[in-house]
């Protein structure tokens, strides 16, 4: 009989755990900061180019900090 092997969480049950963590955790919790500091960055970006808004610089930062930390 073949041993079944559990499957692996996929990168969206991944990402939700992280942030529900985050949002537990606060501050505290590693990625936190990491996240904060992508949007921060990405808000900046926006608010120099001329083709991006400053809420979406916002929210691609802080959404390729949290992937780059979830991928680890």
């Amino acid at each position: 009989m073949a041993r079944q092997h559990p499957e692996e969480p996929t990168l969206v049950e991944l990402t939700i755990e992280e942030v529900k963590a985050m949002g537990k955790q606060g501050i505290d919790h590693p990625s936190t900061r990491p996240v904060i500091t992508g949007g921060v960055v990405g808000a900046i970006a926006g608010a120099v180019l001329p083709v991006v808004t400053w809420p979406v610089g916002l929210f691609a930062g802080a959404a390729i900090a949290l992937y780059t930390r979830v991928k680890r």
